[in-house]
């Protein structure tokens, strides 16, 4: 891995657990505008402690050292639930705004898989 790809890898990974971490938080707390958020876009309100728990422990998992197929699962909740975030805004019209954090999130989610050294990848 050159340094370059390594610096890469490590900036979109703190970033993508710093944006995780604080969302998750905000979710398990659930604070009033989040739960707003999800009145907004029909999703059930106990949803946000699943998704809480489940960004909390994806940040843990990639940033652990090794366990690269727990880190896989990871990075494939994080698409799964950002990408879900970007359709479900747009499914209920809301305004383009609302994208931007997903969006980040999702981006910095495919750099940091990417980027990931070797010894964090699975050997198939």
């Amino acid at each position: 891995m050159t340094k370059r790809n390594k610096i890469i890898y490590w900036i979109a990974t703190v970033w993508l657990a710093l944006g995780m971490t604080s969302t998750g938080i905000v979710q398990l707390i659930q604070m009033k505008e989040e739960v707003d958020m999800m009145t907004l876009l029909g999703y059930p309100i106990y949803l946000l402690t699943l998704l809480g728990i489940w960004k909390i422990l994806g940040v843990i998992a990639i940033l652990i050292p090794k366990f690269p197929l727990l880190k896989e699962w990871a990075y494939a909740g994080f698409f799964f639930a950002m990408s879900g975030a970007v359709y479900s805004h747009i499914a209920v019209g809301d305004k383009a705004i609302s994208l931007f954090g997903p969006v980040l999130l999702l981006i910095l989610t495919l750099i940091s898989w990417y980027f990931r050294p070797v010894n964090r990848k699975t050997n198939s």
